[in-house]
């Protein structure tokens, strides 16, 4: 049976098992934390930092901290939603991302973010990198133009004996996300969507399967990231 433990987030009393990361402790208590990197039931990497919050007056990720007894967490902050707005614009502006044109507008993660923490025009330079996009793979379309490495397919989407599908390749600011040369080939039409579905941008796309849901009917057309866990009854332990 889990311990129940209680902890504290933004001056609010929260219950949450022990062990738990914070960030899945605060979402049964219907506060929203932001995540890119993070995904329900994979391993978390804490890669992104949208997630980082204060614990006990230190910066740490919520993704990867479990909760302890009497924990104090800052979460929504001006200081914590600046950093977070700027490792969005960071994101943005370090790739090609054509939101408009975008098969994934409405369901990706960092546009819904962008939306979120109002961000208008980056206070970075956009570094208009020259990537590929890679048609090669008989049933998906991987562009490295969109990728921010955030390592979710890699972690997600395996095979039958648990060998990612996906991996790095190359290194330092060259470093992308490729299908595996030999494990890619066992990328079923399920695995396909699935590496689509888990990819948080428009990096994975399934061939012929784009626009699928029409503009206005997505996820995020009509309200925003995070309004799913805010709207959510508070369980009582």
């Amino acid at each position: 049976m889990d311990t129940i433990i209680r902890i504290t987030i933004d001056g609010i009393e929260c219950m949450a098992s022990r062990g738990q990361y914070i960030v899945e402790a605060a979402k049964e208590n219907g506060i929203y934390i932001p995540t890119l990197c993070n995904y329900p039931g994979v391993k978390p990497k804490g890669s992104c930092r949208i997630c980082t919050v204060k614990v006990n007056g230190k910066l740490m990720t919520a993704c990867t901290t479990p909760v302890s007894q009497g924990m104090q967490i800052e979460n929504n902050t001006s200081e914590l939603n600046e950093l977070r707005k700027a490792i969005i614009e960071l994101l943005l502006v370090e790739g090609n991302h054509f939101c408009p044109s975008c098969e994934k507008s409405g369901f990706c993660e960092l546009q819904a973010l962008a939306y979120r923490f109002k961000v208008m025009v980056p206070r970075f330079p956009y570094s208009f990198p020259l990537r590929k996009v890679d048609a090669s793979h008989p049933k998906i379309i991987k562009d490295q133009n969109r990728c921010i490495l955030c390592k979710r397919c890699i972690r997600a989407v395996k095979d039958d004996k648990g060998r990612s599908i996906f991996a790095y390749r190359r290194r330092s600011h060259r470093v992308e996300v490729g299908v595996d040369a030999k494990l890619g080939k066992l990328l079923t039409d399920e695995l396909a969507q699935k590496a689509m579905d888990v990819c948080p941008v428009g990096s994975i796309i399934v061939k012929e399967k784009g626009f699928a849901v029409p503009i206005g009917e997505r996820k995020y057309d009509n309200k925003p990231i995070g309004s799913d866990i805010e709207n959510i009854s508070v369980s009582k332990h």
